[in-house]
């Protein structure tokens, strides 16, 4: 079967298509015919950064569609030839994948495999971050650094089906403002002067909720932004700066929080908690609430394009790799 991976880090070049044996099922795990791969911004971070690579060579994807292949001993739920969307540890860029069962899930009713490619890791975060990690209450505002991207889209729309008074975004660039503002956002700011606009559009008062996967100087500004009691939400560390650590003179005063949510880690500590957060995250797209555009589609041997579109900041919505030429 063919695959892409990297033998070394550093640019998109490094991105290699290699044929190599079609895995088997170990129990508790079940191997799936790819049709679509997601492109995650972790994937160029292992790419440049070696983040999550415990070795090299290394194959990337945390995201596929497709159809299941075989099942290994214990799986109980899923067969063979069933339609499904899986959330991988690594491997995604591949003809056939590995994937523990336990984060598998049948093709959503409605969606076709590509569409649906576009979900495992998107839905649940963006839920994750509004709801079960934020906490957000009607009438709430919202601030979604990364609102052109792929959880930023979802995260507008799920903040507007929710109630939320207000639905701010951060983007890199206002080439980006109007895929976001088509996507659940009242107003679009940049990076550069978001917390002064933030006080602007909100007569001084901050927002009661601020996700953020940039992390860095961005984060202590995105502090800067919050009400009184407000919640900010680190999930990545886009920027690649030293973690920024926020403690009690920062929070104590006006009673603010900060939290946290990794959707890879919770695969990992706790997939059941995972499974009923996607199952209640893909209702949303099935029942009408969230549109998950695919903006750009690539095949499985031109990997090394999508990287460069999406590491190049000029992307918005989802990015896909088709397995078949």
């Amino acid at each position: 079967m063919r695959a892409v991976e990297f033998q070394e880090y550093g640019g998109p070049e490094v991105l290699k298509v290699v044929q190599t044996d079609i895995p088997e099922p170990r129990p508790g795990q079940v191997t799936i015919d790819t049709a679509y791969a997601g492109v995650n911004f972790a994937d160029l971070k292992a790419r440049t950064e070696g983040y999550r690579v415990p070795s090299l060579p290394f194959r990337p994807g945390l995201e596929v569609s497709g159809r299941i292949r075989a099942v290994g001993n214990g799986v109980e739920g899923l067969r063979p030839g069933q339609e499904v969307v899986a959330l991988v540890n690594s491997g995604g860029y591949a003809e056939v994948v590995v994937a523990e069962s336990a984060t598998v899930f049948p093709l959503p009713e409605g969606l076709s495999l590509r569409t649906a490619a576009a979900l495992p890791t998107v839905l649940p975060t963006a839920h994750a971050l509004l709801h079960e990690v934020g906490r957000l209450r009607a009438g709430e505002s919202v601030l979604v650094h990364g609102a052109a991207g792929g959880i930023g889209t979802a995260a507008g729309q799920l903040a507007r089906a929710a109630g939320a008074g207000a639905v701010y975004g951060v983007v890199s660039s206002l080439d980006k403002a109007e895929h976001a503002l088509k996507h659940g956002y009242d107003e679009v700011f940049t990076t550069d002067t978001f917390t002064d606009d933030v006080r602007h559009a909100t007569g001084g008062r901050g927002v009661d909720l601020v996700l953020d996967p940039v992390g860095g100087d961005t984060l202590r500004r995105g502090l800067d932004a919050l009400a009184v009691f407000g919640r900010l939400v680190s999930f990545g560390n886009a920027s690649g700066a030293e973690p920024w650590r926020v403690g009690q003179p920062e929070l104590y005063a006006q009673g603010r929080a900060v939290a946290g949510f990794s959707i890879l880690t919770l695969a990992e500590s706790a997939p059941e908690a995972l499974r009923s957060l996607a199952e209640r995250a893909f209702r949303k797209v099935t029942d009408g609430t969230v549109d998950l555009p695919v903006t750009a589609e690539f095949a499985l041997s031109d990997a090394a394009e999508a990287h460069r579109l999406m590491g190049g900041r000029a992307s918005t919505g989802k990015l896909l790799l088709r397995t078949a030429d």
